[in-house]
């Protein structure tokens, strides 16, 4: 049986190690390469990802490891970690502090423990099991916000909710009490503190919203995809996240002509 209290432990130092990969890097002299979706990655991002499948490899050989830079290995095994190195990468090379690392591990596909690590910020926000989410080693709750009129909202780019997709980001401008932009994974985080109440994103890949499952849920917040449904490798991508679930249930009701569109 896993011993959660260990993967806790391994997945703190491995974080602190990451960090400083991170830090080292920050606001240096980076050369910026390209994937074929135009999205940006760096030295920085390679180095982390490799240096954290070493010491997964090293801790539990016989676990699978989900990435973004590397090709997954043995997926196809009862435990799975899942990481980011970067979440944020184009913040990272922008020199914008609000970038994280992100570690989570899947029990049969099921998320078991996350973890979103902010280097610049020195914030670490950790879940596992049944036991509450905690922000640098202190419990950390979501809001008691259940209305959208009322709630505060965050997604990271509004450029992503293109065609079929536009109507989502409208209902966050029109409906929530206030909107703003940018994050990545800090959003979650800043759900998961107190601090807003939705987060709603598109085109979102496993290594970036598994990993914060534990982290949302652990706070008392609710997070699945658009229609309501568990997150999981296989998912769409398409996330959303509540600090109640009252106000998750508000969300899903007005996505849901949303998700008819989308499905068809």
């Amino acid at each position: 049986m896993l011993d959660l209290g260990a993967a806790h432990r391994f997945a703190t130092q491995a974080a602190d190690d990451a960090g400083r990969i991170a830090l080292h890097h920050f606001r240096n002299k980076l050369e910026v390469d390209y994937k074929d979706d135009r999205s940006p990655v760096t030295i920085a991002d390679r180095t982390i990802e490799s240096f954290l499948r070493a010491r997964i490899a090293e801790e539990y050989p016989d676990h699978g490891i989900l990435g973004e830079e590397e090709a997954p290995s043995n997926t196809d095994r009862k435990h799975v970690w899942v990481i980011d190195p970067i979440d944020g990468t184009k913040s990272f090379v922008t020199g914008h502090p609000l970038f994280g690392g992100l570690m989570g591990l899947l029990d049969e596909g099921v998320p078991c423990l996350g973890q979103i690590d902010m280097p610049v910020l020195c914030e670490r926000y950790f879940a596992a099991g049944d036991q509450p989410t905690t922000l640098n080693g202190a419990p950390c709750r979501t809001s008691d916000c259940t209305r959208i009129e009322d709630a505060f909202a965050y997604t990271t780019d509004p450029i992503l909710f293109s065609g079929r997709r536009q109507p989502a980001l409208d209902l966050l401008r029109e409906h929530t009490c206030l909107t703003r932009f940018g994050g990545d994974c800090y959003c979650y985080a800043l759900l998961a503190s107190g601090h807003c109440d939705i987060v709603l994103e598109t085109g979102l890949e496993p290594y970036d919203y598994l990993p914060v499952v534990k982290v949302v849920e652990g706070a008392g917040g609710v997070i699945t995809d658009w229609r309501g449904d568990a997150l999981s490798v296989a998912s769409t991508g398409d996330v959303i996240a509540a600090a109640t679930p009252q106000l998750h249930a508000a969300m899903l009701e007005r996505l849901r002509p949303l998700g008819a569109v989308l499905a068809a």
